[in-house]
């Protein structure tokens, strides 16, 4: 009875890719050259990664491990294990409070992001100015980046919106490379037309072993998995 509810509740996570599939054009998942991935936090809950492993499509995975001073994301551990176990490449991110010490953020995600479980340079979550002035917010910001590239001995990828990055950092991080959020059919293009390495194309995205939305990504244009490749 026990396997038997197990494939039920497996087939329900397969159900709404399927309607998905039918009710949207998918970014070409299953037919183009460029690699696709997802991002997972604990708002996706229970994950069935043999499911996902199945998934050919789906060729990495970026992790939230923490957020802020003292957040750690309760799935991160068990998604980080899972992960490697089924084939995937991992990364980690860090959601960014510009506000809390960067030291304590600093701490915080080095308790997680352990570089001996990454394959995937970290991600540093960038979406709120906390309430500063563009300046001062960037002033903040550049200080933590320069705080995970000595940690880490590598440039952190950078997450933001397409506006988000026009209004507050256009120009100013032309030495990271960025995955640029914009739920829209046309890719994204910046105000200063600079080159985007990954495109976060949705934020309701269906993916068999996941029974709600997911984020899902793609390289742009030439881009590839060896560039974000953590350097041990």
């Amino acid at each position: 009875m026990k396997h038997l509810i197990k494939y039920i509740t497996i087939f329900l996570t397969w159900l709404p890719a399927f309607v998905q599939a039918q009710d949207s054009p998918a970014q070409c998942e299953d037919s183009c050259s460029h690699i696709h991935g997802i991002d997972l936090s604990h708002y996706q809950g229970e994950v069935f990664w043999d499911v996902i492993g199945d998934n050919t499509h789906m060729a990495y995975v970026y992790l939230k491990a923490t957020e802020g001073g003292d957040r750690i994301d309760a799935t991160f551990e068990r998604n980080i294990e899972m992960a490697h176990q089924h084939g995937l490449k991992v990364g980690s991110y860090h959601f960014y409070r510009p506000k809390t010490d960067q030291m304590k953020q600093l701490q915080n995600f080095r308790s997680q992001c352990l570089p001996k479980e990454q394959d995937l340079i970290p991600m540093i979550d960038v979406e709120s100015t906390g309430g500063l002035s563009t300046d001062v917010f960037c002033d903040s910001l550049f200080y933590f980046l320069d705080l995970i590239e000595e940690t880490y001995q590598q440039k952190p990828l950078i997450y933001t919106g397409r506006n988000f990055y026009n209004k507050h950092l256009l120009g100013k991080i032309d030495d990271y490379k960025i995955m640029i959020a914009m739920y829209t059919d046309d890719e994204p293009v910046l105000a200063d037309d600079r080159e985007i390495t990954l495109w976060q194309y949705t934020g309701k995205g269906r993916i068999s072993g996941i029974s709600g939305y997911v984020d899902k990504s793609r390289f742009m244009g030439n881009h590839t998995l060896r560039e974000l490749r953590f350097k041990h």
